[in-house]
């Protein structure tokens, strides 16, 4: 695959988030240059570059824009495990419940 700069872009910002800190994934495509629409790729794009090998990527820091994170059964252990070594709390509607605390914004 030919990575793009854009996507380049997505995997340094996504690389970015520091931990205990969430960002939405909006706010990445925009750090990456991309407009609003752009955030519908993020996933495909950070995903793609887990499977060239890239195993860094925090993708349970990259929330939606409302707070609510993206959870499944299959990870939802693993994930939850995640969460509370980072500080991040998340409450039962599958949202952090201080986002705006701890939302994290690209310079």
């Amino acid at each position: 695959m030919t990575k793009t700069l854009f996507s380049e872009r997505v995997v340094r910002a996504a690389l970015g988030i520091p931990a205990g800190r969430v960002t939405t994934y909006g706010r990445i495509a925009r750090a990456a240059g991309g407009a609003a629409m752009a955030s519908q790729s993020i996933t495909n794009i950070l995903g793609k570059a887990w499977k060239e090998g890239e195993r860094d990527i925090p993708f349970h820091r990259i929330v939606y824009a409302d707070g609510r994170i993206w959870i499944d059964e299959k990870h939802r252990k693993e994930r939850m495990k995640l969460y509370r070594q980072e500080g991040i709390e998340i409450d039962t509607k599958d949202r952090v419940k201080n986002f705006h605390a701890i939302l994290f914004e690209f310079k």
